[in-house]
């Protein structure tokens, strides 16, 4: 499929000179690697919704339910490799003197891809973190043997390390995504449904600070009108074709 990039080719050499360029990245990115985004039909575990199960209430209720939850994300994501939207956005890395990757994505993909520092403002679910004294490691490869899982070091509960509904996003990565966004010439918006705050008002920010919006979604979005160019096909297609035309290989 031929992508028409007209709209964005005018800023091309300016990105090659060093004028930044951040990229938001949501669930659609990697809902092509065969992740669920919970957004959609098949938003359902065991009959309940995701918002549901990923709150603080829900693991204080019932942190067992919660974990096999995770437990069965976690299945999925470790099963998953990166797609060709991971692929291009780690080989535009690799050209372009000044890039910001953030992403509302837990799965690892982008690091996966070759990405080297990506934002994440929601966390990473291949980490546990202590709920007592907070110590974060990374998860073992396979399945918790008894669950709830506990803290080695104090006997309190692990979580998944990951922002869920009605927790505040991580002070110094939102802080880092802000400074990119309102720093940024080209601010891409791909596979997200704009509607998850914070992380859904970074692309107003960019726009509000004179950064070209173009946004990569099937689907129109709340931040569709501030778009100066939309890309209404798969994040895979539109970044490799970006990737390939800024001569990232």
């Amino acid at each position: 499929m031929s992508i028409d990039l007209s709209s964005l080719v005018p800023y091309f050499s300016d990105l090659r000179a060093g004028r930044p360029l951040a990229v938001l990245t949501g669930a659609g990115v990697s809902a092509e690697s065969g992740l669920p985004t919970f957004r959609g039909a098949g938003g359902l575990w065991e009959g309940q919704r995701a918002e549901d199960l990923a709150t603080p209430g829900a693991f204080a209720r019932d942190p067992v339910r919660v974990w096999r939850f995770y437990e069965w994300r976690r299945e999925k994501v470790r099963a998953a490799r990166p797609n060709d939207a991971h692929l291009a956005l780690a080989r535009l890395e690799g050209v372009l003197p000044r890039m910001t990757l953030i992403t509302q994505n837990v799965d690892g993909l982008h690091q996966a891809a070759g990405s080297r520092r990506p934002i994440e403002l929601h966390g990473n679910i291949l980490r546990d973190r202590c709920s007592g004294c907070g110590t974060v490691t990374a998860a073992a490869p396979t399945p918790f043997a008894t669950l709830p899982p506990r803290c080695s070091r104090c006997s309190e509960l692990l979580r998944p390390d990951v922002v869920w509904f009605g927790e505040v996003l991580p002070a110094a990565s939102w802080h880092e995504a802000e400074t990119a966004a309102e720093g940024s010439a080209v601010f891409l918006v791909a596979g997200t449904s704009s509607v998850v705050a914070p992380a859904s008002t970074l692309g107003l920010l960019a726009a509000r600070s004179g950064a070209h919006l173009f946004e990569i979604n099937p689907e129109a979005t709340p931040i569709a009108p501030l778009a100066e160019g939309v890309f209404r096909t798969s994040a895979s297609e539109v970044l490799s074709a970006i990737a390939t035309a800024l001569g990232a290989r």
